[in-house]
């Protein structure tokens, strides 16, 4: 399983619009990719909702988890983008 820690680019956190492009993201994806805050479980990347409980904030770490690292790398650099800009 591949993984990466990345801190959260977006000014504000994974609010809704930042969640939003990620779960997009995610559902194209051939695997599964999960998001973790620090301490706390991880959950289905292609989730709006569960995305914005992580409570991510901006610089934030989260972990990035899948099967495939393509896919985790995808996830990992959009997280560590401005999805506000």
């Amino acid at each position: 399983m591949a993984s990466r820690i990345v801190k959260v680019g977006s000014s504000v956190g994974l609010h809704a619009r930042p969640a939003a492009v990620i779960s997009q993201e995610a559902a194209k994806l051939g695997s599964t990719v999960t998001l973790a805050a620090e301490g706390g479980e991880p959950i289905d990347a292609k989730s709006v909702l569960l995305i914005m409980t992580l409570g991510a904030g901006a610089g934030d770490p989260v972990t990035v988890a899948g099967g495939n690292e393509d896919d985790v790398n995808t996830i990992a650099d959009l997280i560590e983008s401005d999805l506000d800009a």
